[in-house]
């Protein structure tokens, strides 16, 4: 019984080995440039989540697929399911756009957790420092304590200018004096 299936064990088994370890190296690698790039301390987590995520399901379909079930079927099954999704998704502007940007900004983004930045947006200016850094949103907190939540997706589509902590200072005394 067990010869009748050997085929597809061994096809599972490489499979699983095969995910796991692209699940460590993409681990090691992630940390390594955690450490390498010392920014976003407080994302590897959610970063390594979103990985695994996307690991597990490709090691469904591949099993689906060494397991024989019938493709033809399972697919009109998950395009049914996708559209009822991308249909959901859409109607919330894209949270998968957001997710993306996120990654986007754990990577490659110019500012960190605790940065003051400037948004460069001609109808609403804004500069704050940034509180934290999620997988659908930022928290920034302006000087005067309101917290302003960015979808990551408007932010990374927003220049953002880093300002130095002299320019901090800077802007302080002028609101300073200009309030007395």
């Amino acid at each position: 019984m067990i010869l009748k299936y050997l085929p597809q064990i061994i096809a599972t088994l490489v499979t699983l080995l095969l995910i796991s370890a692209l699940k460590f190296i993409t681990k090691r690698l992630v940390h390594k440039y955690r450490h390498f790039n010392q920014k976003f301390e407080a994302r590897y987590n959610q970063v390594i989540r979103i990985f695994n995520i996307f690991f597990n399901l490709a090691a469904i379909i591949i099993l689906i697929m060494v397991w024989g079930v019938d493709t033809r079927n399972l697919f009109v099954a998950l395009s049914s399911v996708f559209a009822v999704i991308g249909v959901a998704l859409f109607a919330q502007w894209s949270i998968l756009s957001n997710i993306t940007a996120g990654i986007i900004i754990y990577f490659s983004a110019p500012y960190k957790i605790g940065d003051f930045i400037k948004v460069l947006d001609k109808d609403m200016p804004i500069e704050a420092r940034v509180e934290s850094i999620n997988t659908f949103y930022t928290h920034l907190r302006t000087r005067d304590g309101g917290v302003h939540v960015f979808p990551n997706a408007l932010l990374l589509q927003k220049a953002v200018a880093v300002l130095e902590e002299e320019e901090e200072e800077e802007e302080e005394e002028e609101e300073e004096n200009t309030t007395k």
